[in-house]
């Protein structure tokens, strides 16, 4: 039986009152949010930690989500955690790590075959160019296996590990470099924060993430590499240290990042930013300093690699 117009009428009205009711309890709470943190950040999850001596801002700080070649700063814990002592280590390159590129169409350091890098410098070519190929040789040194297949997912294990050492509770790897075939490589503004926290205090990874460029030689032919950071809020805010940028089409435009400045280390994440990566940033940390930057970023040389 359809309700009569008067009935209608009555519950529409009942509806309005009780949707203005509903906005006038929100809007004090809204306010009082947007008081307490950076405002216009089009990131759907974000989050800043300004030390010990300011509170914390977030959004959507726990929801999980893809991550991209954020990834790879785990991975580049990993090897400085726990194989501190191999970094002059020579690596050979495989054709094995161009194939994984082509075939996934990833970002690269464009290694060559049988090229010879020690694990410092593959450490560069994976987190400043975010090549794929280099976090492909980490992973195949580094894991537990008589095949690439089983020294690769042992690696990626390590990298779950060592999320569950740091506390980072709604963190999953199913990567070592972002490129997830299964969407369940994942992590939250918040754990990437204390990732990020954690990474910096190694002067290994911290020397590699806030290097613009850099250029490396092969130890076994004449080959030197030229390697550009794709962190382009690196030389474009003053103080910025580093860290990680990374996209893919499931993730959205991705950036962790930290600036140092007087002493005091402030550390943002954004996720899945489609609305500017960069800018969104720069306002975290111009809230975070108290200060305001008109931001020009960096352009990377033609021909770069872009993440």
């Amino acid at each position: 039986m359809e309700p009569c117009e008067g009935s209608v009428v009555r519950r529409w009205g009942a509806a309005l009152t009780a949707s203005a009711a509903a906005l006038a309890v929100a809007l004090p709470t809204a306010t009082a949010q947007a008081a307490e943190g950076p405002t216009g950040i089009g990131a759907k999850g974000a989050y800043l930690d300004r030390g010990p001596d300011g509170k914390p801002w977030g959004k959507a700080a726990d929801t999980r989500r893809q991550m991209a070649s954020t990834t790879k700063i785990m991975t580049a814990v990993v090897v400085a955690d726990d194989y501190a002592g191999a970094l002059h280590q020579q690596v050979a390159i495989k054709q094995s790590y161009r194939d994984w590129v082509q075939r996934n169409q990833a970002s690269t350091a464009d290694l060559r075959t049988g090229d010879e890098l020690t694990v410092r410098q593959l450490l560069y070519a994976m987190m400043l160019p975010s090549g794929c190929d280099a976090a492909y040789a980490l992973a195949d040194t580094f894991g537990d296996g008589a095949t690439e297949q089983a020294r690769t997912a042992s690696f990626v294990e390590k990298l779950n590990k060592k999320a569950r050492a740091l506390g980072m509770r709604d963190t999953h790897y199913d990567s070592f470099d972002g490129i997830s075939s299964r969407g369940t490589n994942y992590s939250t503004p918040r754990d990437l924060a204390k990732l990020a926290r954690h990474a910096l205090g190694d002067d290994t990874l911290t020397t590699v993430m806030k290097s613009m460029n850099t250029q490396q030689k092969a130890a076994n032919v004449n080959r030197l590499y030229t390697w550009y950071n794709t962190n382009k809020l690196l030389g474009s805010y003053d103080g910025v240290v580093g860290l990680k940028t990374g996209s893919t089409r499931a993730a959205g435009p991705c950036l962790v990042f930290a600036a140092r400045r007087a002493g005091r280390t402030v550390v943002g994440v954004v996720l899945d930013d489609r609305t500017g990566r960069y800018p969104d940033a720069a306002r975290m940390l111009d809230y975070a300093y108290s200060s305001r930057t008109a931001l020009k970023l960096r352009e990377l040389p033609m021909g770069a690699h872009e993440d």
